[in-house]
């Protein structure tokens, strides 16, 4: 495992959300600070505010295709098809291992899901139950393997 996968993992398990998790062990890639980092992706754990939506795993992956492919200028058609067409390559990637990018489906929850705010406690049986640690490294791996083989 390289280490900016590792440190998605560190992250994660240290507490921090999926897509904190996946946007922060690579950030710094791109001259963010961790720090500004983690605040900037909080808001997308949970499948997007622990809404059960997009993965916040995927949703930290697609934040930094938009540090190397995002369009600075509103009429940057070429910018914008470049960084829609690297984000869907890594949630092809992503697809390889999982049949959805969607938190609910990727958790086995029931359609129309959503959660209580409250994030639950990171206790062993809270790791035995969920698979997000190995999204997380998941999603970072598809990051390398897609933005980073073309850096």
């Amino acid at each position: 495992m390289s280490a900016r996968v590792e440190r998605a993992v560190e992250l994660f398990k240290s507490g921090f959300n999926c897509s904190q998790a996946v946007f922060a062990a690579f950030a710094g890639e791109f001259g963010m600070d961790e720090e500004t980092a983690l605040k900037v992706s909080a808001g997308l754990g949970g499948g997007v505010g622990r809404s059960r939506e997009v993965c916040g795993a995927v949703c930290g992956a697609s934040m930094l295709v938009g540090f190397k492919h995002g369009a600075t200028q509103g009429d940057d058609a070429e910018s914008k098809m470049k960084c829609y067409e690297v984000v869907q390559k890594i949630i092809a990637e992503f697809k390889k291992e999982y049949p959805t990018i969607v938190c609910r489906e990727l958790l086995s929850l029931g359609e129309g899901t959503f959660t209580d705010p409250n994030p639950e406690a990171r206790t062993e049986q809270y790791y035995k139950k969920r698979p997000c640690v190995q999204i997380v490294e998941d999603a970072a791996r598809a990051v390398e393997k897609v933005l980073f083989k073309e850096m």
